[in-house]
């Protein structure tokens, strides 16, 4: 099964213009509020329609601008979870799940399908309630159990989790891993949460105004982001300015130190970054990429330490900082009580480089 997406759609502020295919698995689609994540489903479900482009689903042309072919919703074969899971407040849960459901199908084979969905998404007893009447958790579930009743060939997920708390999202997310092992066609999550992202899919689009900014497996995505807009949405929290100084030396300009890589760089790189778990406080006396560095200030975290440091001694109650690490407190107790300046050293091989 597979998807093959190339539209375009002028909206106000900014035009989307995407262009990519997703396979029998589930796609992310990562990005900042407004960046275009949900119009693009939109215009796959054929709830919006773009102005320009071809959509293709299992060999289906689900809409075509050239040869004026725009399917209806209804026959698109799409599943569709919503954000707030749009589920009708008058209705119980099993006639939420049936209302997608064809109406020339017998009352028993509907009966059947709902009681299958049911099942399947573990709320058996609660076939007589109202959405008021259940989790958020359950409402979910009941929201997905609509959506896949229909047989859908594609399953297209709204930011699902973005109205739940910390702990009942993280709940959720396993518990809808488990849901879609039992869907085998192509399934397109939306989110602005990188860990949700991460968790969920394993290839991820990034979209930046309207357009594809990084596209590609998620470990790649993260552990080298292509973009400095993509370096700072997938969490990177140290970056600077940078420029080739020798064959395998980058000076970080931002930073005011240069560090040293054990082959040969690639040309024309602006930008260099590592993420804030990756540096290390050390008391290594090493010479190659360890620099001495003073405390600007702290924020605590539950159970994380952000160690605001930079690479020169401050000045007065100056709150300017070239880089911030993260330790845990029991870490953080033990280094805090070191005299200034510590050492820090950044690992050529965490550092993110950037075109």
């Amino acid at each position: 099964m597979s998807l093959e997406v190339d539209i375009t759609k002028k909206l106000q502020g900014f035009e989307l213009k995407v262009d990519f295919k997703a396979e029998n698995d589930i796609l992310g689609l990562l990005g900042a509020s407004g960046s275009g994540k949900s119009m693009t489903l939109r215009c796959i479900a054929g709830i919006e329609t773009p102005d320009i482009g071809r959509i293709v689903l299992n060999g289906r042309v689900l809409f075509d601008s050239e040869n004026k072919i725009n399917m209806p919703i209804r026959e698109r074969k799409v599943g569709f979870l919503f954000q707030n899971y749009a589920l009708f407040p008058n209705m119980t849960v099993e006639q939420n799940i049936g209302f997608g459901l064809i109406k020339s199908i017998s009352k028993i084979e509907k009966a059947n399908k709902i009681r299958k969905k049911i099942i399947d998404l573990q709320l058996s007893g609660m076939e007589k309630r109202y959405p008021y009447q259940l989790s958020g958790g359950q409402q979910q579930r009941v929201a997905l159990a609509r959506a896949l009743v229909v047989n859908p060939e594609i399953l297209l997920l709204d930011e699902p989790f973005s109205a739940l708390d910390e702990h009942l999202r993280n709940n959720m997310i396993i518990r809808l891993q488990e849901d879609l092992k039992q869907f085998k066609g192509t399934s397109i999550f939306v989110t602005h949460n990188m860990e949700e992202a991460y968790q969920l899919c394993n290839n991820i689009i990034i979209i930046a105004g309207g357009s594809i900014d990084a596209i590609g497996h998620k470990n790649v995505i993260f552990n080298n982001p292509p973009t400095l807009y993509s370096a700072k949405l997938t969490g990177c929290k140290n970056i600077s300015k940078a420029r080739k100084v020798m064959s395998n030396v980058i000076e970080a300009i931002d930073w005011g130190c240069r560090i040293t890589f054990n082959y040969e760089l690639e040309e024309n790189i602006k930008y260099i970054g590592i993420r804030a778990h990756y540096l290390e406080i050390c008391e290594a006396d090493e010479v190659i990429n360890t620099f001495n560095c003073w405390v600007v200030f702290t924020s605590e975290a539950l159970f994380r330490t952000k160690v605001y440091l930079k690479f020169s001694e401050p000045i007065g109650n100056e709150k300017d900082y070239h880089v911030m690490c993260d330790v845990s407190k029991e870490e953080w107790n033990l280094i805090k009580q070191k005299s200034l300046p510590f050492k820090i050293k950044i690992n050529p091989e965490k550092v993110i480089k950037i075109k």
